[in-house]
């Protein structure tokens, strides 16, 4: 069975061996620790990586199209959501919202540098940012289900990477990001019975 952090890499990676993609990708925390996210190049990755950097860019055309990558495959890798049948509206947005706010949380150079490359114009990288935001928004209706009307939807969405844009500008911490969404969930005035 394919992961979904693979399957996503292998349609954008058209055809080219997945496994060298994932010793780049895993080699970017460590780099980016170091360098910051403006030091940060691929050929330092690639270097980090055991791959020649001629190789490192038929996989990545920039460091932001690296650094969307990182991001892709940490959030598709985290676990399903799961919620009882007699959570509050509350306890239901934590189970989404957690697991997301806190994947680059206690990495800063990374988490910094994640927020710069999500902001790319770059191609490859807004094909990466539509599968993020297509994934968050499957976690929120995961977990709020039918409690959220249609229209409040993507609202949720765009609260949530708003969120994430603030904590990545250091205006915030990771984790009011999930305590704020928390808050409005449990005050939401639309709320309806889960059915």
């Amino acid at each position: 069975m394919t992961t979904p952090a693979l399957e996503g890499s292998r349609r954008r990676l058209s055809g080219r061996r997945p496994e060298m993609a994932t010793k780049l990708v895993d080699a970017v925390a460590s780099v980016i620790a170091v360098t910051g996210y403006d030091g940060l190049t691929v050929r330092a990755v690639a270097k980090a990586a055991g791959v020649s950097a001629a190789s490192a860019y038929n996989y990545f055309a920039s460091k932001e199209h690296l650094l969307a990558e990182v991001y892709w495959r940490r959030l598709s890798a985290l676990p399903p959501v799961e919620v009882g049948p007699k959570a509050t509206a509350g306890e239901r947005m934590r189970a989404a919202v957690q697991p997301i706010v806190t994947s680059v949380a206690l990495e800063p150079e990374l988490a910094a540098g994640v927020t710069t490359a999500m902001l790319a114009h770059d191609p490859d990288v807004v094909a990466v940012r539509d599968q993020i935001g297509a994934l968050m928004a499957q976690r929120l209706h995961d977990a709020l289900g039918a409690i959220v009307p249609d229209e409040a939807r993507m609202p949720l969405v765009f609260m949530l990477t708003g969120g994430l844009l603030n904590a990545g500008m250091g205006y915030l911490e990771y984790a009011q990001v999930a305590e704020e969404m928390v808050q409005f969930a449990d005050s939401m005035p639309w709320k309806r019975k889960r059915s």
